[in-house]
C-alpha cells in the first residue's frame, strides 16, 4: 500500500521519544522499509555508538551519521529513523525532506527520563543529573523538531497508536 507515494516518512526527536519502534511498527504497516540510521552506523562500522562517541568523538559519529543520512534520503517508500541530533545539521535536514515526510516525536522530560535512565547506551547523557541534561538538550532541539510537517506526543501512547496517528495523518496529508 503507498500511502505516500513513495515519498519517505522520517521519523525526527528526541532519544526515548519512540522513532525506533514506532518506525518499525510502521513500516510493517504499510509494506515499507525501515531504515535506522543508527543501527545502519553501528552494523556499518561494527561498534556502538557509544564506542564511537567515546573513542572517536561526537564530530566523528556526526560525520558517519550525515553520510548514512545522505545515503538514506536517496531511497523510496522508507521509513527513516533519526538519532535525536541529527537535525541539528541543516544539510541532513534537508536531504531528507527533499523525498520525505518529516514526522517529528515529543514527549516531555520527565516521560523520556523516565524510558532512557537504565539505558546504559545513550553518550549524551553521562551525566550525574540526567533529567536536568535531558531538559538542556530538548531547549536547544526544539525548534529544529518544530520544524516538521508535524507532531505526535508520544507520553500517553502505545508506539502502536503512534503509529496509527501517523498513519491516518498520511492518508490525509501524505499525497
Amino acid at each position: 500500500m503507498s500511502i505516500s507515494d513513495g515519498k519517505n516518512i522520517v521519523l525526527i526527536g528526541f532519544m526515548g521519544t519512540g522513532k525506533s519502534t514506532v518506525g518499525k511498527i510502521l513500516a510493517r504497516s504499510i509494506g515499507y522499509r525501515q531504515i535506522d540510521i543508527d543501527q545502519f552506523i553501528e552494523e556499518k562500522e561494527k561498534r556502538k555508538i557509544a564506542d564511537i562517541f567515546e573513542k572517536d568523538g561526537e564530530a566523528v559519529f556526526r560525520k558517519l551519521e550525515k553520510e548514512m543520512i545522505l545515503w538514506a534520503s536517496q531511497e523510496k517508500s522508507s521509513v527513516i529513523t533519526t538519532g535525536g541530533g541529527a537535525v541539528l545539521d541543516p544539510e541532513n535536514t534537508q536531504a531528507l525532506a527533499a523525498n520525505g515526510h518529516i514526522v517529528a516525536l515529543t514527549a516531555s522530560p520527565d516521560t523520556i527520563y523516565q524510558r532512557v535512565r537504565r539505558s546504559g547506551h545513550r553518550p549524551l547523557l553521562k551525566t550525574q543529573d540526567m533529567l536536568g541534561e535531558i531538559r538542556n538538550l530538548l531547549q536547544v532541539r526544539k525548534p529544529y523538531y518544530e520544524k516538521a510537517d508535524v507532531s505526535f506526543v508520544t507520553d500517553r501512547l502505545k508506539p502502536m497508536d503512534t503509529a496509527r496517528q501517523i498513519e491516518e495523518w498520511l492518508k490525509t496529508h501524505g499525497r
